[in-house]
């Protein structure tokens, strides 16, 4: 089972308390954190069929249901056990299942029970439970902790010892909830002197106090790796240019749980947003969101053909010309029957190729107007030396008023993060931007952290180009040839001829390379096959087993399961790369971070460091 499946089981869990076999019909009552969490993987249908006829805000006024049981799912904070006991003071309702996100802390229990007592209604709650769920699953293994802000506020000179300390007891907070719903104590892992190694030191002491408090809550079985990491080890990533579909989406439009918000022309030719909801069984991401975007429109085309197949084969045996011609209350024969059984499910397929064909179409005509294509390009061949001139005239283009400016940012970043530029360059590329009102804070930012980087062993892994190899010439014109022709996608339709288009365009892209993070989780997980210079690094991660005393270093070892998380804030790139690295090598890794970040927003953060520094 994924995290996914694993949190989604806890929720369906939680709202069903009643006895197995009983209808029970209930409320559901969540703070914002909680609500954000149960957005994230159910819909409102899959709480109908759960029983929850109506879900309600804590701190929202509610009218009395006497009548009605009522599921809690809150924060454990002083603010909302008072709430809790006016609901129970005042009978809102019947019954009272409560639920807190995370661990209830001892104080707080006491002083709830002390409460609860003095109002004489302890028997309307049924049970209270801390469900170990704070955290926001939008991927099947992928997590954030919804921390925003944390690269600057754990790298900024003006954040106190206190402020860390704080942060890092709510990150070793939020992943004990990660480690309770995967079922399993890990051993941990994390580079010294930085904050991965506090919150790995941290999450060991809340580890042990757990397995002492909660005997038996997790397996005996194999165990797993949990690898802590900082935002420092790779910049890079945070800017880059990527093919991959889901990566595509979250950098060129708005991916926040699961919601994609589309920017496209009204009839009026105003900007409108439109947001598409990407549903946890949504075939057509689940299946090829981790593929390269020329893969995917071949694979559009290809479902939108069987889907047509299918629902031809359905009318045909029952003489009607279409779908829309089927009547529910018609007299049932066996092929009648048969085509209302299958049209829910294929209304669905349709609706769901729809908004993809959709989101295609807008990611076309985005592709088309920033010249996307030239971007990956020049990161792709960033070493050499002839992408220097190639991006400094892809500067003097602006195809469509500035539309474009952050995408040339962070390519120039990237190269000033992964190439020894000539200084008289930057000075050119830099004052091309500061002449284009261009903010330079980030730039600064970026350049005085390469200087006091020292170039480790660990930096060297984000050395190179970010992709695999490729002529530079083949790929110009094969993927200026996709942002061309593939513009003929529109209003929800492949043109005729994409599918060949795409399969001819996908050879030209290089072969995907192992990204930092990835070859540190290869060098935890599979020491045999990993890089040697990789190795010498990671020998030196702090050791910590929260199951044992003492921190003493052990042998490499091989595991086959893994959660990885960036302090700092991860991405949908490494999402993917690492999630390729362990199809291929045929374990599992789940990754997350303190928040998922698009690459606009972390450009913001680092402006924010040159600006404070």
């Amino acid at each position: 089972m994924s995290l996914r499946d694993k949190q989604i089981e806890r929720l369906e869990q939680m709202l069903s308390p009643q006895k197995k076999g009983e209808l029970a019909w209930k409320v559901l009552i969540m703070d914002a954190k909680a609500r954000a969490v149960v957005s994230s993987v159910l819909r409102v249908n899959d709480l109908l069929k759960l029983g929850v006829t109506l879900h309600a805000s804590l701190s929202s006024p509610r009218s009395p249901m006497p009548d009605v049981s009522a599921v809690y799912l809150v924060e454990p904070t002083i603010d909302n056990v008072m709430v809790l006991v006016d609901d129970l003071q005042n009978d809102k309702y019947d019954a009272f299942y409560i639920n807190f996100t995370s661990s209830l802390p001892r104080d707080l229990l006491e002083e709830f029970a002390k409460k609860v007592s003095l109002c004489g209604k302890a028997s309307k709650i049924k049970s209270v439970w801390d469900q170990y769920i704070d955290f926001i699953v939008t991927e099947p293994n992928l997590f954030s902790l919804d921390m925003k802000g944390m690269f600057y506020k754990f790298s900024s000179s003006k954040t106190t010892e206190e402020e860390i300390a704080t942060w890092t007891d709510r990150i070793a907070s939020g992943l004990v909830a990660i480690v309770n719903t995967m079922g399993s104590i890990p051993i941990i892992r994390a580079p010294q002197g930085g904050a991965a190694e506090f919150v790995a030191s941290q999450l060991n002491v809340k580890l042990r106090d757990h397995l002492q408090t909660n005997t038996g809550a997790t397996s005996d079985g194999a165990r797993p790796v949990l690898i802590l990491l900082d935002r420092n080890l790779d910049l890079s990533s945070m800017f880059a240019h990527s093919w991959i579909y889901q990566v595509m989406v979250n950098d060129v439009f708005s991916l926040k749980r699961n919601t994609i918000k589309l920017t496209v022309k009204g009839e009026n030719g105003q900007p409108k947003e439109k947001s598409y909801d990407v549903d946890p069984k949504d075939f057509f991401w689940n299946s090829y969101a981790q593929l390269p975007f020329p893969d995917v429109v071949e694979h559009a085309d290809t479902e939108l053909n069987l889907y047509k197949k299918d629902a031809a084969d359905l009318t045909n045996k029952t003489g009607i010309t279409s779908l829309d011609d089927i009547d529910n209350n018609a007299a049932s024969t066996s092929a009648i029957q048969q085509a209302v059984d299958a049209l829910p499910e294929l209304t669905a397929r349709k609706a769901t190729l729809d908004m993809h064909m959709d989101i295609l179409a807008s990611l076309i005509s985005e592709l088309q107007a920033k010249s996307l294509d030239k971007f990956f390009e020049i990161e792709s061949n960033c070493q050499d030396p002839k992408s220097l001139n190639e991006f400094y005239e892809l500067l003097q283009s602006q195809p469509t008023s500035g539309s474009n400016t952050n995408d040339k940012y962070r390519t120039f970043l990237i190269m000033v993060l992964l190439v020894d530029l000539p200084e008289d360059y930057k000075t050119k590329v830099s004052g091309w931007f500061a002449d284009h009102g261009v903010d330079l804070a980030a730039y600064n930012y970026i350049t005085k952290f390469k200087q006091i980087s020292n170039m480790t062993n660990l930096s060297d892994m984000g050395s190179g180009s970010l992709s695999g190899s490729g002529t530079q010439a083949a790929q110009s014109s094969a993927l200026s040839s996709l942002s061309s022709k593939l513009y003929g996608l529109t209003e929800g339709r492949i043109s005729e001829g994409l599918t060949s288009i795409a399969s001819k365009v996908k050879s030209f892209i290089p072969e995907k390379r192992e990204l930092p993070v990835t070859k540190v989780v290869q060098a935890l997980m599979d020491p045999q096959t990993a890089p040697q210079d990789t190795l010498q690094v990671t020998d030196n991660y702090v050791y910590f087993d929260p199951k044992t005393r003492g921190s003493k270093q052990p042998k490499r070892s091989t595991y086959n399961e893994s959660m990885v998380f960036m302090i700092g804030g991860a991405n949908y790139y490494e999402y993917q790369n690492l999630q390729e690295w362990a199809e291929k090598s045929k374990k599992t890794v789940v990754y997350g971070g303190t928040d998922v970040i698009p690459p606009d927003e972390f450009l913001l953060e680092c402006g924010e460091l040159g600006k404070s520094s």
